[in-house]
């Protein structure tokens, strides 16, 4: 394997992912009602795309891609479910920065919603990017297969519902002592649901339209296990290490806001250490799958070694 010719591959089937994504959800939140919607409020329809446009690597929706191309799935229907990931994704933002959540100005280099338009919208706007999630999963053109589109459906209200990302928000609140006694969290089940998985329904999904063996599916499945706890390792270290220009949000908020994060448990060494025996693992992982796999092992490189 070339790993610099690999680099540059990676790097621009990112890019192409990631302005694919954009037209998308460009064409999915225009202004013209779909069948049974009444109207689409100006305002809030211009919330939607302010909080999911213009921003982000897209590496959800491209870990859907590149997990369905290993089976040979067609673009078109993973790049459908990768949108509907990414609705759930920027909803989710729109709300963390809430002043009742993380109470942040700042996202992707902008004012947060909430900011730009006020906090009634962006709880709004929030709602209807989920809701929208879901209305895209049910679409005949991700997967000709209604059982198909069901447990696509399935898998990602488990992971974005009460047992996973919104689960784990929670857990991450009363870490603050929300709620009262500060109790610190299991930091590796709170990573496993507040950002986990999201990143691990991506690599599912996958496995999901390809039609994937059990063997093929479990592959996939610790292979998005071990790539969403390196993403949030590489997330707390630039947390303290970053640079707030490049991130395009404020760093240090961990700490302001007396976190327990991969950080604070292991050290920054024991935290590098850790995050490369995921990256190990990983790539252990695919390699059932050979150089079909190859642009996954990438990606787990680019997240562990991101500045941004």
């Amino acid at each position: 394997m070339n790993t610099g010719t690999l680099s540059i591959d990676f790097g621009k089937r990112l890019d192409k992912t990631a302005e694919a994504t954009e037209a998308l959800l460009a064409e999915l939140l225009s202004d013209e009602p779909l069948d049974n919607e009444i109207e689409r409020p100006k305002r809030l329809i211009e919330a939607m795309r302010y909080g999911s446009l213009n921003g982000g690597k897209r590496l959800r929706p491209f870990l859907v891609v590149e997990s369905a191309a290993v089976f040979g799935v067609s673009p078109k229907g993973a790049l459908l479910a990768g949108a509907a990931l990414e609705c759930i994704h920027c909803y989710s933002l729109v709300h963390d920065d809430l002043p009742a959540m993380d109470n942040s100005d700042l996202r992707r280099g902008r004012p947060t919603a909430h900011k730009a338009y006020d906090d009634a919208t962006a709880i709004l706007a929030g709602d209807a990017l989920l809701t929208l999630a879901f209305d895209i999963t049910t679409r005949d053109e991700i997967h000709s297969d209604a059982s198909v589109r069901l447990a696509l459906t399935r898998a990602l209200a488990r992971a974005s519902g009460i047992g996973g990302m919104a689960g784990g928000q929670i857990l991450d609140l009363a870490g603050e002592g929300r709620f009262g006694d500060k109790t610190p969290p299991d930091v590796s089940k709170l990573q496993q649901m507040k950002t986990g998985a999201l990143l691990r329904f991506a690599c599912q999904a996958g496995a999901i339209l390809g039609r994937a063996s059990q063997k093929e599916y479990a592959a996939l499945d610790d292979y998005g296990r071990a790539f969403g706890e390196a993403f949030q390792i590489a997330d707390d270290l630039l947390d303290v290490e970053g640079d707030a220009a490049a991130l395009g949000k404020n760093t240090g908020q961990d700490a302001a806001l007396g976190k327990t994060t991969f950080v604070t448990l292991l050290g920054i060494d024991g935290a590098k250490k850790r995050l490369r025996d995921l990256l190990a693992r990983a790539d252990a992982t695919l390699s059932m799958f050979g150089e079909k796999a190859d642009v996954l092992r990438a990606a787990a490189r680019f997240v562990a070694e991101r500045k941004s």
